[in-house]
């Protein structure tokens, strides 16, 4: 199975907080890895690691050897709009631009140089029922992106990370503005991406990491507890600390 990131001896500070320590973790091609722990234990600050989110943050300092394919995303040469656009991030609260739905997907094949209508528009109905949302806009991809319910504004900003033809996705805690029916059909679609893509998600939800997820990373206070295939995981932890949270007596 192929490691498609891998952080080794990841160390991160917010100025003299440190953050994380340590953390070795790999993430498999074309599997959906879930972060999980509890808030304040360094999961979303390890999955802004991974494209470089942290770097927009001033006083911020890591160590250690994050790579793609690799090659250490952290080196002077790698240019970072490239890489985010390698490597796409879905957030907690979907984010949709304020345009059309249309100009929200093709935003950025547009910033990559696609200029012709033609192949802004395959790309458009692409990514959309990619993320089983064409059916719902078809007829309506003139409107503002903004008049889409919750569920539907969370999938629009899935298509419009996968426009670009990533090739990790990152999400942070995707589900938890949504409600349950729509929380599914983003798990369904999660499960249906990664035949494409590899996915990391962070989750605070125990049952979204054992249903969706193939490997889970526990996270406590900076370090990775334990790492292993979430079936695994969940059925025989070998940390006491992991069974403990799984189990719900603290978190």
């Amino acid at each position: 199975m192929k490691i498609k990131m891998n952080s080794k001896d990841v160390n991160f500070w917010y100025g003299e907080k440190k953050a994380l320590n340590d953390i070795n973790l790999p993430i498999y091609e074309n599997k959906i890895t879930a972060l999980i722990g509890p808030s304040g234990c360094g999961k979303s600050t390890f999955l802004r690691c991974l494209n470089r989110m942290n770097d927009l943050i001033s006083g911020v300092k890591i160590t250690g050897e994050i790579t793609l394919d690799e090659k250490n995303i952290y080196d002077k040469d790698v240019d970072v709009v490239e890489l985010r656009k390698r490597v796409g991030m879905v957030f907690q609260k979907p984010n949709p631009f304020p345009m059309s739905i249309y100009d929200n997907i093709a935003y950025g094949p547009r910033i990559h140089g696609i200029k012709e209508k033609k192949q802004l528009d395959e790309i458009v109905e692409w990514a959309l029922k990619k993320s089983a949302l064409w059916d719902d806009v078809k007829d309506d991809l003139k409107k503002s992106a903004l008049k889409l319910s919750g569920g539907q504004q969370q999938r629009l900003c899935i298509a419009r990370t996968i426009a670009v033809k990533p090739d990790v996705i990152l999400m942070d805690e995707p589900c938890s503005a949504l409600d349950p029916i729509s929380t599914l059909k983003i798990e369904d679609l999660m499960v249906e991406l990664k035949k494409e893509y590899t996915i990391v998600i962070v989750t605070h939800n125990m049952q979204q990491a054992s249903r969706v997820s193939d490997y889970t990373g526990f996270f406590m206070l900076g370090d990775l507890v334990e790492f292993n295939k979430t079936d695994k995981l969940f059925v025989e932890p070998e940390n006491k600390k992991t069974e403990d949270y799984i189990s719900g007596r603290f978190g």
